[in-house]
């Protein structure tokens, strides 16, 4: 183990090239440090590397990156488990803020010196960053670059899903899975600003404490919290957004109302271990299917999908993506609303990152900080991070006996 640990050492040492990230000027300057995906699979299939430095086509932004938002959704781009992915190498990433170094001919929003936040279809986590201007948006002065890169992506999807696909109103009921992540509180503040909307919660019971005060009702994810939600309201509730699948959709189904939406917006049930299971996929997918579409329509309940990125980049949303941001700046500017930034990790610690999502120990956004210095893991054995994301033979024993040591900062 010892020999295992000073190999993990060596590793975090050697994920920058060399002279990259050391506070020495490059002598290239049109390169740039950015997180590469070699191929799909476990952590070690992450490196931060140099990449050359794109310029501004037509129409583009050219963002000198200041932090870049990390999500569940990455974590399924790394292990392949998405619908049609790129083949790798790839940059991971889809939303990053920073400051407009240049724009491409006929852009004409923009100009250089902006603080902005984008989204990007892939490529976001790099120092540097070229995207349509039609996915660029202004900050407002007071928004810090950590909170705009805990805004767009978790902001947009939760406004969406809530009153442009299920007609939220007011004296409405939510349940919301994962309501201790960055889409749940967001979702959590945006509910507050309708009056008696009542959020019903489900999250893991450490994360109770600081998530409490942002819903009506929480409920550990671990308990029967469907008898619970029926003992506080026996007729359901009236719009449900699941990021989990799974056995999850089947239980969120029996506490919709009649004429209620339910919302599907990702997979993480199909994520158990550090790379891609046939077996978790399969049994998640056998579950979803049991859903039976003749039981929808007599019981009048309504099921719906909302995929952010599809909407943007394949689907030409973004002229309505940015009539929503354009209310949800207005909310920001109001103070009634506010992104939650669970911590800052330095590019380099970006495998920690990950695996503090994977842990589902975050509370709100994780972000990538392009100007953090790394600091040392705290866990005091790192070979645990290191083994969950080789493919190589697994040592005898029970590991998953082992607790993992968060990597908190």
């Amino acid at each position: 183990m010892a020999q295992e640990g000073a190999d993990m050492t060596a590793e975090t040492d050697c994920m920058i090239d060399k002279n990259v990230g050391s506070g020495e000027p490059s002598r290239n300057v049109k390169e740039m440090r950015a997180v590469m995906l070699s191929g799909f699979g476990g952590l070690n299939k992450l490196r931060v590397t140099k990449k050359l430095m794109p310029e501004p086509q037509r129409g583009e932004v050219k963002i000198r990156v200041k932090t870049c938002g990390l999500n569940f959704l990455d974590l399924m781009v790394r292990q392949g488990t998405i619908d049609s992915p790129p083949k790798p190498p790839l940059v991971p990433g889809f939303e990053c803020c920073g400051i407009v170094e240049s724009v491409g001919k006929t852009t004409e929003r923009f100009e250089i010196g902006d603080r902005v936040m984008a989204f990007v279809n892939y490529n976001a986590w790099a120092e540097v960053v070229c995207t349509p201007e039609e996915f660029v948006y202004k900050l407002p002065d007071e928004m810090t670059f950590a909170e705009a890169a805990a805004f767009a992506l978790n902001f947009v999807a939760a406004y969406m899903m809530l009153f442009e696909v299920a007609n939220l109103r007011e004296g409405m009921s939510v349940l919301v899975f994962s309501a201790g992540g960055a889409v749940g509180q967001a979702v959590a503040q945006l509910c507050s600003t309708v009056p008696n909307v009542t959020v019903f919660g489900v999250a893991s019971i450490l994360k109770h404490v600081a998530i409490r005060d942002s819903v009506t009702h929480l409920f550990d994810r671990n308990t029967d919290y469907i008898q619970e939600v029926k003992k506080i309201s026996p007729e359901g509730v009236d719009i449900v957004l699941d990021c989990l699948c799974g056995e999850n959709t089947g239980k969120g189904l029996s506490l919709l109302k009649p004429l209620g939406m339910y919302v599907v917006y990702g997979a993480s049930n199909m994520v158990t271990g550090e790379t891609k299971s046939f077996f978790s996929f399969a049994k998640s997918w056998w579950q979803v299917e049991k859903v039976n579409p003749i039981k929808l329509y007599e019981e009048n309940k309504v099921m719906a999908g909302f995929s952010l990125p599809n909407l943007l980049f394949k689907q030409g949303g973004s002229g309505m993506v940015k009539s929503v941001m354009d209310r949800l700046l207005r909310l920001y500017n109001q103070k009634k609303i506010k992104p939650v930034v669970d911590s800052l990790w330095a590019l380099e610690e970006v495998k920690e990152a990950m695996q503090r999502i994977h842990d589902r120990g975050n509370i709100g956004k994780l972000i990538l900080d392009m100007e953090k210095s790394p600091t040392p893991l705290m866990a005091s054995d790192s070979t645990e991070t290191s083994e969950a994301g080789e493919e190589e033979e697994e040592p005898e024993g029970d590991n998953d006996s082992k607790e993992r040591m968060p990597f908190i900062h």
